[in-house]
């Protein structure tokens, strides 16, 4: 796919990285799947994965602690 942020770039299978920070809890996501643009490096993750991150970053919120964490699928 075109990249939409820089729009001359093409995206290919990889991994990113993600942080989160909901008032004092700072989640740091590692090894998540995404698209990644070739020009500008903007990611792009499907809809099941942004729902597993979804459900990482509430885990953590709730427990008010830092976590980083390798990306696991559901």
């Amino acid at each position: 796919m075109n990249c939409v942020l820089c729009r001359t770039g093409e995206t290919k299978p990889g991994k990113t990285t993600e942080t989160y920070e909901i008032d004092a809890t700072v989640v740091v996501v590692r090894g998540i799947p995404a698209e990644v643009c070739q020009q500008c490096g903007e990611t792009y993750t499907d809809e099941p994965t942004t729902r597993q991150l979804e459900r990482i970053v509430d885990k953590a919120r709730r427990a008010g602690v830092v976590v980083i964490q390798e990306y696991q699928a559901a």
